[in-house]
């Protein structure tokens, strides 16, 4: 088993019921086990800035699944819940992103580990800094990476918990 970190995030329709079904198909997967959610935060949309903001949470869990076949139960995932892959960055019911899988580095046209903005933003770095406080990622320790981000990342932790 390995242990991976996901980034789960939408701004389109329901975004707490989206997310909640993410969260419960990934929980279900066989060659998936133990999912440890953090809390929800809204946040600021990235890239894109004409959209509503999303919901975003962290996701730690361990796979037996390789890197390629967790990335494929990730886009059935988002299929499923209505992800239709149209403008960059733009609006969307449901994104997941692998952002970390193990000690794993990988660099393919389709699948980059560790996720390459995973440092650059607020709204992956506070969930995950949640989860694993003393997490150290190649790029430095997450508690000094926090520190480093601008202002301009607008950040809310979110009322409900999807727990």
């Amino acid at each position: 088993m390995t242990r991976a970190y996901l980034g789960l995030g939408s701004n389109l329709g329901n975004r707490e019921d989206t997310l909640r079904q993410a969260l419960q198909q990934l929980s279900n997967h066989p060659g998936i086990q133990s999912c440890k959610t953090a809390s929800l935060y809204e946040t600021a949309p990235w890239g894109n800035p004409e959209q509503d903001w999303f919901l975003n949470t962290v996701v730690e869990l361990e796979t037996s699944l390789s890197p390629l076949e967790l990335l494929q139960v990730l886009q059935e995932i988002e299929q499923a819940l209505g992800r239709i892959r149209t403008v960059k960055w733009g609006p969307r019911t449901l994104d997941l992103d692998i952002l970390l899988y193990g000690e794993e580095k990988i660099d393919l046209p389709d699948l980059q580990i560790p996720h390459p903005r995973l440092t650059e933003r607020a709204f992956v770095l506070v969930p995950l800094a949640e989860l694993c406080p003393d997490m150290i990622l190649p790029e430095g320790r997450i508690q000094e990476l926090l520190a480093k981000l601008g202002p301009e990342q607008e950040l809310r932790k979110y009322e409900e918990n999807l727990s």
